[in-house]
């Protein structure tokens, strides 16, 4: 399978496409190696292009005024990535999107997919899907960030994403659950302890 055909695999779960609409819909996406700690996007440059991982890790993240950096997004193969209010709005980003790993990306413009979309209503249903998927997950991080203490925002990650922790450094983890890396460490180590 090549990587187009893992982006058309990935849509057909959520879109019927026929054999033509699956040729079109491939034929909008880029292939693009990204070597580590390279940025796909950076604040103030406006955001062109949204990001399926086919391999590799990256993150999202701001900047806030104390210097301290605050992950917005993680993404691993079968994610996807932008700065999304920069690529919606075609206005400035506010985020740094950088990979920390080599990837393999699957790139769409703007203007591909706003073609896309415009053309056929299978399309906008697929990135409709997509749309409602991020702002599901995004309203779910929101309530654990607002109701949950730091341990049980770290033991719900672990029960859904585990994965993430053998992939991403201890600080990106650490910053994308809203804690210090010295407390995160502090609730793996009584992890560790309590087991058996």
């Amino acid at each position: 399978m090549n990587n187009k055909d893992a982006i058309i695999a990935y849509a057909k779960k959520l879109v019927p496409f026929n054999e033509s609409e699956s040729i079109e819909f491939g034929d909008a996406f880029k292939e693009i190696r990204v070597k580590k700690r390279q940025f796909l996007i950076q604040p103030n440059f406006t955001a062109k292009s949204r990001y399926f991982v086919i391999s590799g890790a990256l993150r999202a993240y701001v900047i806030g005024e104390d210097g301290r950096e605050h992950t917005i997004q993680l993404a691993l193969e079968q994610w996807w990535i932008s700065d999304y209010n920069s690529y919606i709005y075609q206005q400035p980003a506010s985020m740094f999107v950088e990979a920390l790993e080599e990837c393999q990306l699957l790139e769409i413009t703007y203007e591909s997919e706003a073609r896309l979309k415009a053309g056929n209503h299978h399309f906008e249903t697929f990135f409709r899907i997509l749309a409602e998927r991020s702002v599901a997950f995004m309203q779910r991080r929101i309530i654990n960030n607002l109701t949950q203490s730091a341990e049980e925002r770290y033991e719900s990650f672990m029960e859904r994403y585990a994965l993430f922790a053998h992939r991403f450094p201890q600080y990106v983890i650490a910053s994308y659950l809203g804690m210090t890396t010295e407390f995160l460490s502090k609730i793996r180590n009584r992890r560790v302890k309590q087991k058996p």
